[in-house]
């Protein structure tokens, strides 16, 4: 048949492909950075707002949260209302609560207003890999990907540092206030740039008449909204001693669990849970949970031993990470140009086993790194972490209906966040526990007749014998205490990165032997 009789075959947009993508990309950053930068702030904000820390911490729940709500559902949402309008939407909401949290008089209202934001955030990044997915020929959705992975790569990296000048030099309000200008701009760009291509216009018109999955809505958005809960305050509430965790796991399991049933039988579902029918697929968004955990789970992992460990100030800390982000910005191109050359499978193995590899390395920090080595460790896993957003974006489409990308694409972006609220609520838990273990197998060994902590016993008593014999020996004493801690933590600090380097170095023989190899610059992703 001709091509006129199916113009979704031969569609293409109106504007280069690469201003479309750098026009998503910009919003990309500016969601991604913000996740990032307010961590630094918490303390600062907390401080302005005349609440304790635990409190404020719910500065970062809300917006992860009420993220995890609307990601699994936005793809429904842009089929009923359009991709394009959704988009605009999800731009002009995060810049406008962006503006009100900077605004914000009290903890409540900035809690609030940062459950707004979340959502906003949350409907952008699959309407951004949809509208990449759908704009470039699969022979360039490979360097597509790539310019949108500088931006989630890239953002989280500088987040901390770029928070923490904000902090440092200016009012925590700033960290909310530096979105506006950039949602103004994405905005203006996309009213030019975005299109919806004609099977989406289809879709919306057909999807008028359907009925709404309010049971679905209401089961896959109470379940990811627990599971974020139980997930950010486990260690803090001491999980599943704490009731109000085991309530929260209890209703996340329950809500999961009817959705699945309930989303495979649905004609109309809200999540298209059938893609997972897909091995491809089902492996892809595997391998984007354990991407996320590490990514974000490594992200907290070096600045917080510097800064707890090593006395690096805030901004300090962030230096650390900025070069690897670089490094990364550096590498995106050339795997974008690999991708369309070499089947997907092998970059992503390449990725996992290098990134298994940089942290092995990683597992020599010590107290007396200097600032040189901990950058390093984060250089070698970024070059690693390049080869894995793309390849793994683009094996996620391969057989998958067009019509379907924005399904795709908020399965794939939900599989990182929730993978990096594991890796983090890992990371913090197993850190503090691991931690009292050592200590405590340490002390075991500190005894009186310790013949090495009687010398260093000896030596801190004359250096603080100013002090007068009593107070000395209670400071030699607490001196010792405050290195055993240290030294308990770093051996807790290994221990984790011996663990994530196991965990990726399993993946590689699952990759090879179970991921199917795609044809590189092939059939479209719609194709079969």
């Amino acid at each position: 048949m001709p091509a006129e009789a199916h113009p979704e075959t031969s569609w293409r947009p109106r504007h280069s492909p690469w201003l479309v993508g750098l026009t998503v990309t910009l919003a990309t950053f500016m969601e991604v950075l913000d996740t990032s930068i307010a961590n630094v702030a918490l303390p600062h904000i907390a401080g302005g707002l005349s609440a304790s820390l635990d409190e404020s911490t719910w500065v970062l729940t809300s917006y992860l949260v009420s993220n995890a709500v609307v990601l699994p559902i936005s793809a429904w949402i842009s089929s009923r209302v359009g991709r394009k309008r959704f988009y605009m939407s999800c731009v002009v909401l995060f810049t406008m609560s962006s503006f009100l949290c900077g605004f914000a008089p009290n903890l409540q209202s900035l809690i609030f207003f940062r459950v707004l934001q979340g959502i906003g955030g949350g409907g952008l990044a699959p309407s951004e890999q949809g509208i990449l997915a759908d704009t470039f020929e699969p022979q360039q959705r490979g360097m597509g990907f790539a310019m949108y992975g500088l931006a989630v790569v890239f953002a989280p990296a500088i987040g901390p540092t770029l928070g923490g000048f904000i902090v440092d030099h200016a009012s925590w309000r700033w960290i909310f206030y530096i979105n506006i200008p950039v949602g103004i701009l994405s905005l203006i760009l996309s009213s030019i740039m975005v299109e919806d291509p004609p099977w989406l216009e289809q879709e919306r018109r057909e999807s008028r008449g359907a009925q709404v999955d309010w049971l679905g809505l209401a089961l896959v958005g109470a379940g990811f909204g627990c599971l974020q809960v139980a997930l950010d305050k486990g260690q803090q509430e001491d999980w599943f001693s704490s009731p109000l965790i085991v309530v929260f796991t209890m209703a996340t399991v329950i809500c999961l669990v009817g959705a699945v049933i309930w989303e495979w039988v649905h004609p109309n579902p809200i999540v298209n849970v059938r893609l997972f029918k897909s091995r491809n697929f089902a492996i892809s968004a595997g391998l984007m949970f354990t991407l996320g955990a590490v990514l974000y789970g490594s992200t907290v992992l070096i600045p917080q031993f510097v800064q707890t460990l090593l006395g690096y100030s805030a901004e300090r800390a962030g230096m650390v990470l900025s070069p690897g982000g670089f490094t990364t910005m550096a590498m995106m191109p050339l795997v974008g140009f690999l991708v369309s050359r070499v089947p997907a499978k092998y970059l992503i193995t390449a990725g996992f086993a290098g990134l298994s590899l940089a942290l092995w390395h990683m597992t020599t920090i010590n107290l007396g790194i200097d600032p040189h080595t901990a950058t390093m460790y984060r250089v070698f896993q970024a070059a690693s972490l390049a080869f894995l957003f793309v390849p793994i974006n683009t094996v996620a489409y391969i057989g998958v209906p067009r019509e379907q990308n924005n399904q795709v694409s908020g399965l794939m972006n939900l599989a990182r966040n929730i993978g990096g609220s594991v890796g983090i609520a890992f990371f913090v838990t197993t850190l503090a526990r691991r931690s009292q273990v050592y200590q405590g197998q340490l002390v075991d060994r500190l005894t009186t007749s310790n013949p090495l902590l009687q010398e260093r016993l000896g030596f801190l008593q004359q250096l603080f014998s100013s002090a007068g014999p009593g107070d000395a020996l209670r400071r030699a004493y607490a001196t010792v205490y405050m290195t055993l801690q240290q030294q308990a933590a770093v051996l807790a600090y290994k221990r984790i990165i011996e663990d994530l380097a196991v965990i990726t170095a399993i993946l590689v023989p699952i990759i090879l032997l179970f991921l199917r190899k795609n044809r590189p610059g092939g059939a479209p992703a719609g194709a079969h």
